[in-house]
């Protein structure tokens, strides 16, 4: 989460939503001022990923959510690429938020979006800030 608001800020894009999945992330951003959603994108993987090998490195036998894969093999956090949207208008804005917000749940790792912190749920339904709030949604 850390993460992500240092790139929001060196990207110079407006946080809308998230949801941090075991093994995928969702994002609803603005058009960053600095690079394309691409660059935004290969910037958090990047930085992500040097902390996550760094955080191995200092503490190798602790296990993490996303190292193993359902076989016990090693995977790694991100997927190969990533899946874009245009989102044009506030209704398909508020879908996709919903949609966002309530994938943890249809994962079955929690039983109410409230439940998983890695979201911006919280924010939306209760205004609570968080380690990376959301930018106030946009008209």
């Amino acid at each position: 989460m850390k993460i992500l608001d240092e790139v929001r800020t060196c990207c110079e894009f407006l946080l809308v939503g998230y949801v941090v999945m075991p093994e995928h992330i969702h994002l609803l951003i603005s058009e960053p001022r600095v690079g394309t959603p691409s660059t935004v994108m290969q910037v958090l993987k990047q930085r992500v990923s040097r902390a996550l090998r760094r955080k191995k490195r200092s503490n190798p036998n602790q296990m993490h959510l996303w190292q193993r894969a359902p076989n016990n093999e090693s995977r790694s956090f991100w997927q190969r690429r990533f899946y874009d949207f245009n989102v044009w208008s506030k209704k398909k804005r508020i879908e996709k938020l919903n949609y966002m917000h309530m994938n943890p749940v249809k994962r079955g790792l929690v039983t109410d979006p409230k439940l998983w912190p890695w979201s911006s749920y919280r924010f939306y339904q209760y205004r609570e800030k968080g380690l990376c709030a959301p930018d106030v949604e946009p008209k």
